[in-house]
């Protein structure tokens, strides 16, 4: 198992660093398949996503990728919403819990199908700062209540609605999961949902994938980059619906 669960790190890392994400929309359903309970595997995934956006974000800001600005209000308001989040899914039938997150997969790729490109030039709406910050606020509560980063959430909101380039979407995206993970992981932490030993087992290997994905990141164009991140989508939702019905 420990092979396997390192095989998988490295994956999801990968895939932080490609999209911006923080993994848990695929490594939940993955978890799920290898016979983690859902609230042990949301758990596994909040670990997993502090190690990968943490250090995924450090390597954006050094090439010079991530543009802070608006997504500190934002982060902000994310670490808010997570610690709400991570108080409300014991109480959350595992049902529901699986419901939500397919709800949100469909939302995220009908977002990006009817999204059109956005360059450097063009403007980019501006949203009032008090507004980012409860944006942020009502992702962190639906995304680290289901075990995701936010940013699976956020990232079509930029890029469909607020008119940002893929590429710097996926930055903020990224450094927005540092905040609503850690936030998740306090919570987690103070009310003893978190499985240390697999855990970090992932969060270590996915490291590896991170710096990988980020890597890939600067060679691919955005109309690839938007295919590639649609792909994702559709298959998080089909391990999701492969889970539950089979």
């Amino acid at each position: 198992m420990t092979l396997i669960l390192i095989a998988v790190g490295i994956f999801i890392g990968m895939l932080s660093g490609l999209f911006g994400i923080g993994g848990g929309m695929i490594l939940i359903p993955i978890l799920l398949v290898l016979g983690f309970d859902i609230k042990v595997a949301i758990g596994i995934s909040v670990i997993q996503m502090v190690f990968s956006s943490v250090y995924g974000s450090y390597l954006n800001y050094r090439k010079g990728l991530l543009m802070l600005g608006e997504g500190l209000f934002v982060g902000f308001g994310g670490f808010l919403g997570g610690f709400i989040g991570g108080y409300i899914t014991p109480y959350i039938a595992d049902t529901i819990l699986q419901g939500l997150l397919i709800f949100v997969l469909i939302f995220a790729l009908l977002r990006l199908i009817f999204s059109q490109k956005y360059t450097e030039e063009l403007e980019t709406k501006r949203l009032n700062k008090m507004l980012l910050f409860m944006m942020g606020v009502m992702i962190g509560i639906f995304s680290i209540t289901l075990g995701i980063g936010g940013s699976i959430i956020l990232l079509p909101l930029l890029v469909g609605i607020l008119h940002y380039p893929l590429k710097k979407a996926v930055s903020i995206g990224l450094f927005f999961v540092v905040f609503s993970s850690i936030s998740g992981f306090i919570t987690r932490l103070s009310i003893g949902t978190i499985d240390f030993e697999n855990g970090l087992i992932v969060a270590l290997a996915s490291l590896l994938g991170v710096t990988l994905g980020i890597y890939i990141t600067t060679y691919l164009s955005e109309k690839m980059h938007k295919r590639l991140l649609m792909l994702l989508y559709s298959l998080g939702l089909f391990l999701m619906v492969t889970n539950i019905f089979f």
